[in-house]
């Protein structure tokens, strides 16, 4: 499953250069079934936006997230409907092509 663009320059911006290849390659081969038929840029973003930019912070998300996915919305604040609003808040909007 792809990266969004938006949330690669974030994690370009925020993770150190090595650990940001590394993560967006952990995302990009989730598992269909982690994505719990969700939109994946959030499933994705939930991972990522409360580690700090922590390679290792980014593991335990990840560990978390595959025994549920809703934790990880609800931990990254994309559990409810305004999910959207808040990943163009954090991300920036996205680029129209």
């Amino acid at each position: 499953m792809e990266v969004s663009e938006r949330l690669r320059r974030w994690i370009d911006r925020e993770f150190a250069k090595g650990s940001s290849e590394n993560v967006l390659e952990a995302l990009g081969t989730l598992p269909e079934h982690l994505l719990g038929g969700q939109d994946p840029e959030r499933i994705h973003a939930s991972l990522v936006i409360r580690t700090g930019g922590d390679w290792y912070a980014f593991k335990r998300s990840l560990e978390r997230a595959r025994s549920d996915w809703r934790d990880a919305l609800v931990g990254a604040g994309l559990g409810d409907e305004d999910w959207r609003e808040r990943l163009t808040d954090i991300l920036g909007p996205a680029r129209s092509a």
